[in-house]
């Protein structure tokens, strides 16, 4: 491999490692939520908060039905991450291979899954009657280009797991601005462009997944050598997919914990009505920034932990905690004073209507207290994942959502004197909550004993 991007995690300087690595990825992270961000800046102030509601809606529906194949593309990372530590390359190039094959499959699977029943899990979490045919319309078309997002999402963790974090960002940036030009082209209609509304902004979306999709594989062919047509290669194997399920399993798992939970708590939020739902909806888009930086450094942490436990190297890994925690609870510190003091300079980019503005900012308040809990949180869940211990990130996350969050949000939300802040008050609680369990599952030592590979003399 000549590609001069890739990075050796193994040698040199850890601050300067997490710097320049995960840069790159704050970038993309924040590009991702741009995507998402002019959606609902486009839906919410052009077409109205029904529209923006009807988008938001379908959020949690989309990351439940994705959780399992996150966990895939994590369990890519790592094992990339260790096997190029160990100088192990053709099991390198057998994972990236078949990697590919796996997404590719789940993504269709998927993708008729969410197109099929999309209306019925749309009702099963309350969806008002008001939204629920522009939501369904939304998720249709999203749904049915998944395999895009699946495909660029593969290729962007084999980068990672290599050092490599600004090739991602270039194909990431190319799809936004192609996302930014066509929202407005879809959804009020250009020459033989019909008007589609609320449909516009799901079709603009998956075309520009797909694009990206289509340059990051051809980079991986091109510039890496990590792919080639040769007989046999495009074949799974199945001692590895059993490896990589067995990592992303679990990491999976925890992605549909999350989901759920989310799902059960907007089915809470959308028992309050629209106006609550676009509130919501617009103050978690914000949330996106808050936590970028911190999992920007998860994902970066996962990476050197990875390539230098591979590698033989544990003495590397707690000056990475110890600057990993620094950066991202320093900059996380900047947002949540501005979360907190001034909330509605935020709201105000999605909408202008006072209900929406209010409560959103009333969200924002509530939550904001436990950015830095949650970026502290990220970074020791990335050391790890990188161990490849995804098996106990997976019960510590059960314990913050399902032990803490999701109960809390029903019994504080029947308090009428909080209702819907009840919510608010549950979702901060289990994100400190979440850090707590990391922290001390940390201080224990046992994802040490995780390590899947490691570099042997021969490999030297």
């Amino acid at each position: 491999m000549q590609n001069k991007q890739i990075t050796d995690f193994t040698e040199g300087s850890i601050l300067r490692h997490l710097i320049v690595f995960s840069v790159p990825m704050l970038l993309g992270n924040l590009l991702q939520a741009l995507y998402n961000t002019v959606d609902s800046i486009w839906v919410g102030r052009y077409i109205g908060p029904n529209a923006l509601a009807a988008v938001s809606v379908g959020f949690p529906i989309i990351f439940a039905l994705i959780a399992m194949v996150n966990g895939i593309t994590m369990a890519t990372t790592i094992l990339v991450s260790q096997y190029f530590g160990a100088q192990q390359h053709e099991r390198l190039v057998r994972t990236v291979t078949n990697s590919l094959i796996l997404l590719t499959v789940l993504g269709l699977v998927i993708s008729v899954i969410g197109v099929t029943f999309r209306r019925p899990l749309l009702q099963l979490i309350n969806t008002p009657a008001e939204i629920i045919d522009m939501a369904s319309e939304y998720l249709a078309i999203f749904m049915a280009g998944l395999i895009g997002m699946f495909l660029y999402n593969v290729a962007s963790a084999v980068l990672r797991g290599l050092g490599d974090s600004r090739t991602p960002l270039r194909f990431l940036a190319y799809a936004t601005v192609l996302n930014i030009i066509l929202d407005p082209l879809f959804i009020f209609g250009f020459g033989p462009i019909p008007k589609m509304g609320v449909a516009g902004v799901a079709l603009a979306t998956i075309i520009a997944q797909g694009i990206s999709a289509v340059v990051s594989l051809r980079y991986l062919y091109v510039k890496s050598g990590l792919l080639n047509y040769e007989p046999g290669m495009f074949r799974l194997d199945w001692e590895l997919t059993a490896l990589t399920f067995r990592i992303g399993l679990p990491a999976g798992v925890q992605q549909v914990l999350v989901s759920m939970s989310a799902v059960v708590v907007n089915s809470i939020v959308n028992s309050f009505g629209a106006t609550v739902i676009a509130g919501f909806g617009a103050a978690s888009r914000l949330d996106q920034f808050a936590f970028m930086p911190s999992m920007s450094m998860g994902l970066a942490v996962s990476a050197l932990v990875g390539q230098n436990l591979g590698a033989g190297k544990p003495e590397r890994v707690a000056e990475t905690v110890k600057w990993s925690a620094i950066l991202a609870s320093s900059i996380t510190a900047i947002v949540s004073v501005i979360a907190i003091l001034r909330p509605d300079i935020l709201m105000v980019l999605f909408t202008k209507d006072e209900a929406v503005l209010r409560e959103g900012s009333r969200y924002l308040r509530y939550v904001s207290l436990s950015y830095i809990p949650m970026a502290l949180m990220f970074t020791i869940g990335g050391v790890i994942r990188g161990a490849g211990d995804t098996i106990a990130t997976m019960f510590l996350t059960l314990g913050s959502l399902w032990i803490v969050r999701v109960p809390l949000a029903r019994y504080l939300s029947s308090i009428p004197e909080l209702g819907v802040g009840g919510v608010w008050l549950a979702i901060a609680l289990g994100s400190v909550m979440g850090f707590i369990f990391h922290f001390i599952y940390y201080k224990t030592g046992r994802w040490k004993e995780r390590v899947l590979v490691q570099r042997t003399a021969e490999s030297n």
